[in-house]
């Protein structure tokens, strides 16, 4: 089991998951990066930069494209609870899936033109 798989196991099976399919979305996504735990919570990156991070909260998923993931999806994103480089998704709604993949699609085209 590895870090990632040992941060996820710690949650209740529902929470794990969503970890687990926001996981398993960057490893199709980005199947080059890396991944480790970092500031306490999986970390994924790519040519030694942070592609995105996630997290489980009592009550949400944390989710952070720090910064420039956060400003191209604004407007989809308004609906979150939000800081700075960070959203969260509530635990009781729905999951947006397929805001996390285009996230981490618009992360890693960023990554590789930088």
């Amino acid at each position: 089991m590895n870090e990632t798989e040992k941060y996820i196991a710690q949650f209740p099976e529902n929470v794990q998951d969503i970890l687990n399919e926001i996981r398993q979305i960057i490893l199709e996504e980005a199947p080059e990066s890396t991944e480790k735990i970092a500031y306490g919570m999986p970390g994924f990156y790519l040519n030694k930069k942070p592609l995105v991070y996630f997290a489980a909260y009592k009550n949400h998923i944390g989710f952070y494209a720090t910064p420039t993931g956060h400003e191209e999806f604004k407007k989809e994103l308004s609906v979150y609870q939000q800081g700075k480089g960070s959203v969260q998704f509530p635990l009781k709604d729905e999951i947006p899936y397929q805001l996390i993949r285009k996230i981490v699609k618009f992360r890693k085209n960023k990554s590789q033109k930088s």
